[in-house]
């Protein structure tokens, strides 16, 4: 006889489990970054094991479908507290709760308080989370409810912050004590710039309003290095421990470490992409923009001539339908044609549209600065007469541009764009590099500043061009990424064939020397075959003198910056400049290599300073 399948019956009721004290909780301990001890721990809860209701997704799935969810979270709050109570441990309980679960627990608050009492749990050392599933039709009438919690003794907390419903419009009407920022953000932080920028911003608005921030998912140390870094004080996550029935009382040896490593995190806002890095179109059209009166399309010729009187520094016209530009009036165009002899009595009362250009160069002020460069590159090239018209996102007139300002714009931002990330190795610029410097220097940790220069490069780049020269360097920035921990060594592009390294890998003196053999072995291949067998290429000197360059090298001068225990005695730009010294130094090594001591360097370029300082009788 064959054995009937399990029926729908199978399963038992969340009634019957509840009934059944079938039940279980577990705790997930939450960290303190400051001392490293247990803050408190988030209590879980988990139904029979080995059966299908074991998770609580499960659970409350089953829950809902049966009508009795409230019940189960009163439930799941009530053997919380009595496994924890039994447990004996100090620090905060934290229990998670619907919107409707809250209400229920503020009605009944005197049981409640009365069931924490007579578990041994003082209702202060409690902390309600609103879960994410939650929604509040009234917050309104929500506020008194978290004002009877807070009365009570209890914290309030907004889980899973940044995701459901759990949002800014919360943060700000309910005010918590403590936020949770959801995994999402913190999983893979430490090389996610997106999630970096979201955190920051929500560590902002956590200053402002008082709350204390907790990051839930931290599961390996270089995330949290980074968040550790940014100040967040608390965390949760794998990396502390996973949920359990009798939970650790304090962290492991390995997340004390981590918590206590001497380096700082490399934060993922300096390796951006340059699409991400190059700003805007924004900052360019405010730059080039002439705000100027425009005419409406039935003006007539007389009119434009007023107003070019009028207005003698402008330098075109925009004719508008709608607010809308139609056509382009060019004042030297203009002038020229309305100086011959009796056009002014011929044309002056006739439709302006006559001596227009009625397909100008339209700019948007959201145009990206690359869509302006290749504007600049195209075969049109009207806007350098006539200029252009600028108009809004939404194609209404804004203003007037000039062929000379649209270079002049392009080029700054550009060159602005690029001291943030360098354009060619998509590597941080110099804002960056001084600002990695700052919080070195700031936080006392201990590092190596390797300035890299690459000996040869002009001769080179004159010889073969600067499309070949870019690829050599492309090369070397690939190189240098390459033997750096992107968790710990901070790699910048000065600029043309300069790198700065920030190392805080104990091995950094294996990583320099490795990088300095595979450039110099891999760049020869960027020589033509004849040039390699010869060893380099004939050139000239600086002075014009007929010269033979040897093949493209790497040197790299590096500086030891130690950690004293107290505030530093430098500078970023000192650090940069005895860098610099170190570099120029390695460059005459046979090796490529030179270590200096900052605080010889440093003194040697004070003395320097002080000495061209000092009058002259």
């Amino acid at each position: 006889m064959q054995p009937r399948s399990p029926s729908r019956s199978a399963t038992p009721r969340i009634e019957e489990l509840i009934a059944r004290r079938e039940l279980s909780a577990v705790f997930q301990p939450i960290i303190n970054f400051d001392d490293g001890a247990i803050l408190g721990y988030e209590g879980l809860i988990r139904g029979p094991a080995g059966t299908s209701l074991e998770t609580p997704f499960a659970l409350f799935s089953q829950a809902l479908a049966e009508g009795c969810a409230l019940e189960l979270e009163q439930a799941a709050a009530r053997t919380c507290i009595n496994a924890f109570a039994k447990l004996d441990f100090d620090g905060k309980l934290f229990l998670n709760f619907s919107a409707g679960a809250i209400l229920q627990l503020a009605d009944a608050h005197d049981d409640t308080l009365a069931l924490l009492r007579h578990r041994g749990v003082d209702p202060q050392r409690i902390v309600i989370e609103l879960t994410e599933q939650s929604t509040i039709l009234d917050v309104a009438s929500f506020l008194p409810v978290i004002s009877t919690l807070r009365t009570a003794g209890a914290q309030f907390a907004l889980d899973d912050y940044g995701t459901a419903n759990a949002s800014m419009n919360l943060w700000v009407r309910l005010q918590p004590d403590v936020v949770k920022i959801d995994r999402f953000f913190i999983h893979g932080i430490a090389s996610d710039s997106l999630k970096f920028e979201a955190v920051r911003a929500m560590q902002h608005f956590a200053n402002a309003s008082g709350a204390r921030l907790v990051a839930e998912g931290i599961e390996d140390e270089a995330d949290l290095i980074v968040v550790r870094d940014m100040g967040i004080g608390c965390g949760q996550g794998f990396f502390f421990g996973r949920p359990h029935a009798e939970p650790a009382s304090s962290v492991t040896d390995d997340a004390r470490d981590a918590l206590r490593a001497g380096h700082i995190a490399v934060f993922p806002e300096t390796t951006r992409t340059a699409s991400s890095a190059s700003p805007s179109g924004g900052m360019a059209s405010a730059k080039m923009m002439v705000h100027a009166p425009a005419l409406p399309r039935q003006a007539t010729n007389n009119d434009v001539l007023e107003l070019f009187n009028r207005l003698p520094d402008l330098h075109a016209v925009a004719v508008v339908e709608n607010d809308e530009p139609v056509a382009l009036i060019n004042r030297r165009s203009f002038m020229d044609r309305y100086a011959l002899p009796y056009h002014r009595e011929l044309f002056g009362k006739r439709p302006c549209l006559q001596f227009a250009n009625a397909s100008p160069v339209i700019i948007e002020q959201s145009m990206t600065v690359e869509q302006m460069a290749k504007l600049l590159a195209s075969d049109d090239q009207r806007y350098l007469a006539d200029g252009f018209v600028i108009t809004d996102n939404h194609g209404k007139y804004a203003g007037l541009g000039t062929g000379e300002k649209l270079v002049r714009a392009v080029t700054e931002v550009r060159i602005e764009a690029a001291r943030y990330a360098n354009p060619l190795t998509f590597l941080p610029g110099n804002i960056p590099i001084s600002s990695h410097i700052a919080r070195l220097l700031g936080n006392d940790a201990g590092f190596y500043a390797c300035y890299v220069d690459l000996n040869h490069f002009k001769p080179f780049n004159d010889q073969y061009g600067y499309w070949q020269g870019d690829e050599v360097l492309k090369f070397a920035a690939a190189v240098l990424a390459d033997v750096c921990d992107p968790t710990r060594d901070f790699l910048g592009h000065v600029g043309g064939d300069d790198f700065l390294i920030l190392f805080q890998s104990e091995d950094w003196k294996e990583r320099v020397l490795r990088a300095i053999h595979l450039f110099n072995e891999g760049a020869q291949r960027f020589y033509a075959p004849t040039d390699r067998l010869a060893g380099g290429i004939h050139g000239e000197d600086r002075r014009g003198n007929p010269t033979f360059f040897g093949f493209v090298t790497m040197a790299i001068g590096c500086v030891r910056v130690e950690s004293d225990g107290g505030p530093s005695l430098y500078s970023s730009e000192e650090i940069a400049s005895v860098a610099a010294l170190a570099k120029r130094r390695a460059k005459h090594e046979t090796s490529g290599f030179v270590l200096i001591d900052a605080d010889e360097s440093v003194a040697l370029l004070r003395g320097q300073a002080d000495m061209a300082a000092m009058p002259v009788d």
